[in-house]
C-alpha cells in the first residue's frame, strides 16, 4: 500500500483553533512553541491541526486574517522542530460533525458550498506552496450516509479549485459515519495520485467513550475495562441501546486484541492498493475516564495494527478535549505510550 510520507505518527491539536474559544487570549496561550517541541520529543513527524471556519472569517462571511496569522505561526514551530502539519477543516458554514454547534444546511445549499471553496481557496493559496511539508484535509467527519453522493461531488469540485493553486499537496479525504472505515469503498475514485484516503477510529467505543456526556444512551457511570471480558461489553450495549453504535457480536470470545484491530482495517487496506492511495487514521484514542494503564494496552493494540500495514496516524488528542495525552494524570504512562502514537 502507498504510504502517506511525512504523516505517519502524529498528534491532533483540537481545542486550539477550533472546538474552543475564539477569544484571542486563548488562541496566543492554549499551545504555544513549547508544545510543538514536547511533541517532536515524542518522536512524532507531524500535527494534525484541526480549524474552524470562524478563524478565517465573519459570520457574513467577509474575510479575516488571524486564522492565517496563527497558521502562519505554527508552520514556523513546525519548521522548527521538523514536523510537518496537516490543515483539517473541521467546522463550515452550515456544517460541523457535532450537532451541538448548531451549523446546518450545508449540503444542500450552493452558496454555503461555494463559500467553503473559496474558504479552501485562500488557504491552497497560501499553503500550497509547501507540498512536502503542509497536507489539506477538506472536512472533518461527515456524519450522515444520505450526504455520500453530495460529499463526494463537493470533495471533486473542492480538489478542482484548490489544484491550479496546490497542484502536488496531498488532500486528504474521509467518507460518512464520521470517517468510518467501513464508509471508505463509497468515496469516489481518486481523483489524481495525491489523495489520501482518512479514517477515524475508535474501537470498540464503549471503552474509548466510556460515560461520554455527548453521547446519547452513554451512561455516564459506564465503566469498561480493556481488553476486558467481550461478554461484558455485550450485556452493557444491550442495556444501553449502543448497540447502534458498534455491534459486539462479531467480536471472538478472545475479545479484543491487536488482531482485533488488523481485522477492522484489513479491509480500508486491501481497497487502498486497489485504487493506489495512501491511508490515514486522522484520530484515534480514549477518553480521560479510563485508567491509564490500560490506555496504554489500547494503544500498544492499535499501534501494532498500523505499524503492519504502514498506515499513517494522529492522535487525539494532545491537549484537553476529554482526551489529552498532555495532561497530569496521563504521567505515570506517557514516556512508555508515545513509543505506540
Amino acid at each position: 500500500m502507498k504510504v502517506f510520507d511525512g504523516f505517519q505518527k502524529g498528534v491532533d491539536l483540537g481545542g486550539w483553533l477550533s472546538q474552543g474559544s475564539y477569544d484571542r487570549a486563548h488562541l496566543d496561550s492554549f499551545i504555544t512553541e513549547t508544545d510543538f517541541e514536547k511533541i517532536a520529543g515524542w518522536g512524532c513527524d507531524h500535527v494534525r491541526l484541526p480549524v474552524d471556519y470562524n478563524i478565517f472569517e465573519k459570520e457574513d462571511g467577509t474575510p479575516v486574517g488571524d486564522g492565517f496569522e496563527l497558521l502562519d505561526k505554527a508552520l514556523a514551530w513546525c519548521e522548527k522542530y521538523s514536523l510537518n502539519m496537516l490543515i483539517d477543516v473541521h467546522k463550515v458554514y452550515g456544517y460541523s460533525f457535532y450537532s451541538g454547534d448548531g451549523e446546518n444546511g450545508f449540503f444542500d445549499s450552493e452558496a454555503l458550498q461555494e463559500r467553503y471553496y473559496k474558504l479552501w481557496q485562500r488557504i491552497a493559496e497560501r499553503y500550497g506552496r509547501y507540498p512536502e511539508r503542509v497536507a489539506f484535509e477538506l472536512l472533518n467527519e461527515v456524519n450522515d450516509k444520505e450526504f455520500s453522493a453530495r460529499w463526494n461531488a463537493i470533495a471533486k469540485r473542492a480538489t478542482e479549485l484548490i489544484r491550479p493553486l496546490a497542484p502536488t499537496t496531498k488532500i486528504v479525504l474521509g467518507s460518512y459515519w464520521n470517517n468510518s472505515v467501513d464508509a471508505l469503498a463509497d468515496l469516489d475514485m481518486p481523483y489524481d495520485e495525491n489523495i489520501v484516503y482518512n479514517f477515524h477510529c475508535y474501537d470498540p467505543f464503549m471503552f474509548t467513550h466510556q460515560g461520554a456526556d455527548w453521547v446519547d444512551e452513554m451512561p455516564l457511570d459506564l465503566r469498561l475495562d480493556y481488553p476486558g471480558d467481550i461478554n461484558d461489553y455485550r450485556l452493557k450495549a444491550k442495556e444501553t441501546g449502543l448497540t447502534r453504535i458498534q455491534d459486539y457480536l462479531d467480536v471472538p470470545e478472545s475479545g479484543f486484541d491487536a488482531s482485533y484491530f488488523e481485522k477492522r482495517f484489513i479491509g480500508a487496506v486491501k481497497l487502498c492498493e486497489e485504487r493506489g492511495v495512501a491511508l490515514y487514521c486522522g484520530e484515534y484514542g480514549v477518553i480521560d475516564r479510563a485508567d491509564p494503564i490500560q490506555i496504554l494496552a489500547w494503544y500498544k493494540d492499535i499501534n501494532s495494527a498500523f505499524k503492519k500495514f504502514g498506515i499513517g496516524r494522529a492522535a487525539w488528542n494532545y491537549k484537553e478535549k476529554d482526551f489529552g495525552l498532555s495532561a497530569e494524570r496521563m504521567l505515570p504512562v506517557i514516556d512508555e505510550l508515545v513509543k505506540y502514537l
